[in-house]
């Protein structure tokens, strides 16, 4: 199984082969195989740190936890933007809206967790950072399977050019 990996993996790696001319056609796929996995590698280290920031938030926000009703401004997706008030009868609308505010709807009452410390980092009432691990997995493994593609393309088009250069040396031998 790792053998059959590994010839599969070996001919998407970015390496010069010492026994063929390196001519401009090569380089240029040879550089695009590395613009592949580095491209690819970046969004899988964003996916990561998505989870691992959201994870972050969530321990800030235990640590020091306060609960309050809020009020949803605006709701979108993405991004919602609330208003609350704390025991201390001070008002609050995070900058940057509410943490995992999904199927919000403007004018909604919610109850919303957030750190007293820090009371703009706030989130949706017994909602956590599992919620990013789904959106931020299925990011990784959808550019996972674009850069599978991509690279099966880059080695098939670096065969076609082994054959043509087999071919042109043949005729130039005969």
């Amino acid at each position: 199984m790792i053998s059959r990996l590994t010839a599969l993996l070996n001919p998407a790696l970015p390496r010069r082969n010492p026994d063929v001319v390196d001519t401009t056609r090569r380089r240029v796929l040879r550089w695009s195989k590395c613009a592949v996995w580095i491209l690819v590698g970046l969004v899988t280290l964003q996916s990561l740190l998505l989870v691992a920031g959201a994870w972050r938030n969530d321990r800030q926000i235990e640590r020091n936890m306060g609960v309050a009703q809020a009020e949803v401004l605006s709701a979108g997706p993405r991004r919602s933007t609330i208003e609350f008030v704390t025991p201390d009868r001070i008002t609050y609308r995070p900058e940057l809206g509410v943490l995992y505010p999904s199927e919000l709807a403007e004018g909604m009452r919610i109850y919303v967790e957030y750190d007293r410390n820090e009371p703009d980092l706030v989130r949706v009432q017994h909602r956590t950072a599992a919620l990013a691990i789904i959106p931020a997995g299925s990011t990784a493994v959808v550019a996972w399977l674009i850069a599978g593609l991509v690279l099966a393309g880059l080695v098939s088009l670096e065969r076609r050019l082994d054959q043509v250069d087999i071919n042109l040396d043949s005729q130039l031998l005969s």
